[in-house]
């Protein structure tokens, strides 16, 4: 598949203003091995290839095993995830999935043992710009296999 837009380049403000997101959550307090795996699950529901290719590079510059990748689709069976990640992840699937399940309760009052109210906005936040970032890697067909590791930290820095 081509590149239908470079959203970078006709949109510069609305990528910087993406990025400025990026750079909040990035400077949040939240564990980046957290991070990157909300972002890494977000994607796989939402199917973006872009960004799989992206975080699973940066993730294991990062130190994550490759289990714990291989794995993510599977987090709730498998025993290598804690439970501030288990609560975490719960919440990225269910944001992601507002529109079926519009956040219960139980997996807020989950989410609540494990994150402060200010993690939680963050938590949120972080889910929030990677959806967004999936949805415009997925439909302007952004170009899979061509992100280098740590570039988007750079592009943020920038931007």
């Amino acid at each position: 598949m081509s590149t239908r837009i470079d959203y970078t380049k006709v949109a510069p403000e609305a990528f910087r203003a993406m990025f400025g997101l990026e750079r909040y959550v990035r400077d949040s307090g939240l564990e980046p091995s957290l991070l990157h795996l909300i972002k890494m699950r977000a994607s796989q529901i939402n199917g973006c290839a872009y960004c799989l290719d992206m975080h699973s590079k940066d993730a294991r510059a990062a130190g994550e095993t490759e289990q714990r990748l291989y794995v993510l689709n599977a987090w709730r069976e498998a025993p290598f995830y804690t439970e501030r990640e288990r609560a975490a992840l719960a919440w990225t699937e269910a944001l992601t999935l507002i529109a079926e399940n519009h956040v219960p309760d139980e997996i807020y009052n989950e989410v609540r043992q494990h994150f402060s109210e200010k993690e939680l906005a963050d938590l949120s936040l972080a889910v929030v710009a990677i959806n967004g970032w999936n949805r415009l890697a997925i439909s302007f067909r952004s170009e899979v296999g061509t992100y280098q590791v740590g570039e988007a930290v750079a592009m943020s820095k920038k931007a």
